[in-house]
């Protein structure tokens, strides 16, 4: 939701800005283009790099308990015991799942256990990148399809009620399934893409009056 969020406010924006500055529709639609590729590639790098160094910081943490389990695994058994004791379980017993687990992986059982790694919550730096390339892109397709659809006279505006729309729409299917309050998380992101959009038509204006 968010990378498509962002796709429509800065798309949107971008288009809403050139067509206030007089542009003909096909100026608008290369620019939008342009923002859409533009944007996607920098969400894709940005997540990208953003993953590889929790990647690179689970890596380091792995070979750290990996050595630690090799010369102390006495230490590292009781260490896991006091785990599962704070959570709740009896020492007992306690002692007995660290043991068990221990011996059948016990990496595994540190890596999950010790320092919140799993399969599940891996970093996977380039699934990253492709998926917020990806929203992003299908968010930022939404206003681009309005520029082919509006007459060159209703094209800003057309475009920025159509985008708050969409705002508001995806806003409101991210906050039920969320569970968060519909309302304000419709408010909050129209709100904020109407102040982008208005800015950047009244820089577009400006320029457009210069020229």
């Amino acid at each position: 939701m968010l990378g498509a969020n962002d796709g429509i406010v800065s798309t949107a924006s971008l288009i809403v800005g050139v067509a206030a500055a007089s542009a003909a529709t096909s100026d608008v639609l290369i620019a939008g283009v342009a923002g859409l590729v533009a944007g996607a590639m920098s969400m894709a790098a940005g997540e990208y790099v953003s993953v590889s160094s929790q990647s690179d910081t689970e890596q380091a943490d792995l070979a750290r308990e990996r050595a630690e389990l090799a010369g102390q695994p006495e230490s590292e058994l009781e260490e896991l015991t006091r785990i599962y004791i704070e959570r709740g379980v009896q020492a007992d017993l306690a002692s007995q799942v660290a043991d068990q687990l221990m011996a059948k992986d016990a990496l595994g059982a540190h890596a999950r256990d010790e320092l919140g790694i799993s399969e599940v919550t891996t970093a996977r730096p380039i699934q990253a990148a492709l998926t917020s390339a990806a929203t992003f892109a299908v968010g930022a397709a939404m206003p681009l399809v309005m520029v082919l659809l509006m007459p060159r006279p209703y094209l800003g505006a057309g475009v920025s009620i159509a985008s708050l729309i969409f705002l508001a729409l995806l806003g409101a299917i991210g906050a039920r399934t969320g569970g968060a309050n519909v309302t304000r998380a419709t408010l909050r992101v129209t709100f904020w893409g109407a102040l982008a959009m208005a800015l950047t038509a009244g820089i577009g204006a400006i320029f457009g009056a210069v020229a």
